[in-house]
């Protein structure tokens, strides 16, 4: 009972945040939208019993938004959360184009043959699927994440303006900073 309940509210929030990444006016509100659903998505296969598929989606989905984050800040030069936006270009193909791509895939997924079950299924079918994706991958994914992460500590460098010792030059003791030099200025 208190897993229907939870999961109704989950699908309800992903479905809200879903809308929401349509229907909000800025950039950054519609990733942080898109990242709310998939991580209700997430949590939903948690309940399924899917934990290596739940985690890897609300991880990745709240890393890429992260992301997505730092680098609309870092290239935007502004703050994206303030500068109003409209989701809705080209509102006629896009439509065309989701409405044929449902149709294609609920096609396929009615009138193709499904393949009958060979084998038997493995004890532990999470074990058997994190080694099916990752095992070949492994060393690629740890080399990845710390790709990423400097990634991401590079942008926030970056799209800093200014510093502390830009502000309080190499006496980070001092109470007042001194006039700052104009930009292009010879330091």
């Amino acid at each position: 009972m208190t897993g229907d309940i939870v999961f109704w509210v989950l699908a309800a929030l992903a479905v809200a945040a879903g809308v929401a990444v349509f229907s909000v006016n800025s950039m950054a509100r519609a990733t942080y939208a898109l990242a709310i659903s998939f991580v209700a998505v997430g949590l939903t296969l948690l309940l399924f019993d899917l934990q290596f598929l739940g985690v890897i989606t609300v991880l990745m989905m709240v890393m890429e938004m992260a992301i997505m984050a730092i680098y609309m800040i870092m290239f935007m030069g502004m703050n994206p959360a303030l500068m109003p936006m409209s989701m809705k270009h080209g509102k006629g193909a896009a439509m065309t184009i989701a409405v044929g791509t449902f149709l294609v895939l609920a096609a396929g997924a009615l009138f193709v043959p499904w393949p009958a079950r060979r084998g038997t299924p493995a004890p532990d079918l999470t074990v058997a699927l994190g080694e099916a994706i990752m095992e070949s991958k492994m060393l690629v994914m740890m080399t990845v994440s710390p790709v990423l992460f400097a990634t991401i500590v590079a942008a926030l460098v970056l799209a800093a303006p200014s510093g502390r010792y830009d502000r309080l030059g190499d006496d980070l003791r001092r109470r007042s900073a001194p006039a700052r030099q104009p930009e292009g200025a010879d330091r």
